[in-house]
């Protein structure tokens, strides 16, 4: 009796573990804690959120070098309303596309290699909704029509970097995020059945816009 040999080698291929797809999928091993790796999912959107706007980056920086005196939880007043020009969050809606898209691609590897529709150990999809929520929630409504003075933007710019360092609209953000990826209002579910790895991220991409809705909401009516 002969062995077919040659279907052992594309039996490995298939089942060779995606080590870098599922690094991307569990935020770097956040999606391995065993208790609520979706709300650790959700907290390491934050940092994400403030390590790629370059303002707030550069905050937490000088605020470790100068032994925490500032950074997350300051307690800056927020800009009633007032959004950050686009332009100032443009390497924020870049990192925003990118974990999007590198987050599709992880987590359907991911899927595929653990053989179940959404792995628990995925997390990507909670790092990238609350990744939106937060930018969402400081985006302008409109794009600027004229060029904005240097010091007017300047101004702009710290507003938007201290927002994501304001422990009151991270926590906010967080709250609502986690309500509407739990509650999963129409069209969320709907959503998850999309095929692979986009039904995995475009629930909490669903649940992020509701949210930065809310957050928005929240800071025209109150003062954060």
């Amino acid at each position: 009796m002969t062995t077919n040999t040659s279907a052992t080698p594309a039996l490995e291929t298939r089942r060779k573990k995606p080590r870098i797809a599922l690094a991307i999928a569990s935020a770097l091993g956040v999606g391995y804690i065993p208790k609520s790796p979706g709300t650790f999912g959700s907290l390491a959107g934050i940092a994400v959120a403030i390590l790629t706007h370059p303002i707030s980056l550069l905050a937490l920086l000088v605020s470790l070098v100068m032994g925490g005196t500032a950074g997350i939880g300051i307690d800056v007043p927020m800009f009633g309303g007032r959004a950050a020009p686009v332009l100032l969050l443009v390497p924020s809606l870049v990192a925003l596309l990118l974990v999007g898209l590198i987050g599709v691609w992880s987590s359907s590897r991911a899927a595929t290699y653990a053989g179940v529709e959404d792995p628990q150990y995925v997390v990507i999809d909670e790092v990238s909704g609350m990744h939106l929520t937060l930018v969402l929630g400081i985006m302008p409504l409109s794009l600027p029509t004229h060029l904005i003075p240097a010091d007017q933007a300047s101004v702009f710019a710290l507003y938007s970097a201290f927002s994501l360092l304001n422990w009151k609209y991270l926590l906010l953000g967080f709250i609502l995020f986690r309500v509407f990826d739990i509650w999963k209002p129409w069209p969320v579910r709907r959503l998850e059945k999309l095929p692979g790895g986009w039904g995995i991220m475009a629930d909490d991409w669903m649940a992020g816009i509701y949210a930065a809705i809310l957050l928005r909401v929240a800071l025209h009516l109150i003062r954060l």
